[in-house]
């Protein structure tokens, strides 16, 4: 389960498109931050994704995203040309194959390390989708797959591609909430040739005009209240502040729980109620936020610009400035399956669990503990950004790696050590 939110350029406040994600998935599952170079590579070579192997291309981008700690991919990231992709379950009437295939955070990150715009990136996921089909473990390394949707951003435009096995269908999404169930109608603008064919020959759509994609697709059997409510929250949320959108927005919607929101209310919420399902998801055993991220986009991507990235609930969490321009901290990429002492996810994994006997009261302290932490960390980025923005006017690269990777380092210890003495004054 995933939420993705997108403002193009004209419905932000600084005309800068903006891309956020939270990140569903099982509780307790690590989901580390990685950074991949850009790289050129030999005819005839290959790729190892997840379950399969494809043809490599040419060249591939610099890229970084959160990825499940036995996944290839990533749920959701950024590339070297502003191009932002995550990735959503859906739920189709047409069965997963059950081959193998390429799951859905395989495709983000070859759409991130293949595509220069939003629909350069769309492009690739549709042939790969369409060559290699969808399929294998998606949630753990033992559960099934799952059809997928994508938010593909660019500085220009974004696109909501939605998919069923290799059939896709796409729309411009200008100012869109995205959640876990078809949701494109009549209003896609290009689709798979066999799209409209394979929906009526399987008796879903009898109409005489273009296909409903979500009414003709749609999995009935899957209760609508584990989605919609989200989406249709995050869509209010995002149309309230429609032209004043900045990456505070964002954070703030991808931390919300709603009134009367499960985490709020205790154990008086259930699975089979809408208000069990937030943005901010604790909606354990079915889902919870493991990581989140929202990227600004700028038209001149002039380096360095800062991507925020939060691990667990964003809710108790801290969204950390990085950037394709410099060297991660080793915490950021470091985590497997059990808890370690020097990965940031499983820091705050630690402080998410330290918060949930009390949530509603601990996370308003938690927040009111990191607020001096944010400013201080804001002050430096702006210092460092100029410093670094200087180096890049000369033309001197390695003083821009340089410098961002010292910043990050020094707001990365900064933060563990405060999430660390956080979760124990919780404990």
């Amino acid at each position: 389960m995933c939420d993705s939110i997108v403002a193009t350029h004209g419905e932000t406040a600084a005309g800068v498109t903006l891309y956020g994600k939270n990140s569903d998935r099982k509780p307790g599952e690590c989901q580390p931050f990685v950074q991949h170079p850009e790289a050129h590579h030999p005819a005839g070579s290959i790729v190892s994704c997840t379950h399969i192997e494809i043809p490599q291309v040419a060249e591939t981008y610099r890229v970084m995203g959160h990825s499940p700690w036995w996944v290839w991919g990533f749920e959701h990231g950024v590339n070297e040309h502003g191009v932002a992709v995550g990735n959503h379950t859906v739920f189709s009437k047409e069965p997963l194959d059950e081959a193998s295939g390429l799951i859905g955070m395989d495709l983000v990150r070859l759409a991130l390390e293949r595509g220069r715009t939003a629909r350069e990136s769309l492009e690739v996921v549709a042939t790969l989708i369409e060559h290699h089909g969808q399929g294998g473990a998606a949630l753990a390394p033992e559960a099934t797959g799952y059809h997928n949707s994508f938010v593909l951003a660019d500085p220009l435009e974004a696109w909501q591609l939605e998919t069923s096995n290799r059939h896709w269908v796409a729309r411009r999404a200008p100012l869109h909430a995205v959640s876990n169930h078809f949701s494109i109608h009549a209003d896609w603008d290009i689709a798979s040739r066999d799209f409209d064919a394979f929906a009526r020959e399987e008796g879903w759509w009898e109409g005489p005009g273009r296909v409903d994609a979500a009414a003709a697709y749609r999995n009935p059997h899957v209760p609508p209240h584990i989605s919609a409510g989200r989406q249709g929250r995050a869509q209010a949320l995002l149309s309230a502040a429609r032209g004043r959108h900045d990456p505070a927005s964002f954070t703030d919607i991808l931390r919300d729980h709603a009134e009367g929101g499960a985490c709020w209310t205790g154990s008086d919420a259930t699975p089979e109620e809408e208000r069990f399902f937030t943005l901010c998801a604790h909606s354990a055993p079915v889902h919870t936020t493991t990581a989140s991220l929202v990227a600004p986009l700028p038209a001149d991507r002039r380096p360095p610009w800062p991507v925020w990235v939060s691990f667990g609930t964003p809710c108790t969490g801290f969204f950390l400035p990085v950037y394709l321009q410099g060297a991660l901290p080793a915490e950021l990429a470091r985590g497997g399956p059990e808890p370690d002492p020097d990965s940031a996810w499983w820091a705050f994994e630690a402080l998410r669990a330290a918060a949930e006997p009390d949530l509603e009261r601990r996370t308003r302290t938690l927040r009111e503990s990191w607020s001096d932490l944010e400013t201080q960390i804001e002050a430096e980025r702006g210092r460092a950004e100029k410093e670094a923005g200087l180096a890049a006017a000369a033309g001197d690269e390695d003083s821009v790696a340089e410098r961002m990777s010292g910043f990050m380092q020094e707001s990365v210890a900064l933060v563990l050590e405060r999430a660390r003495e956080l979760c124990e004054r919780l404990a």
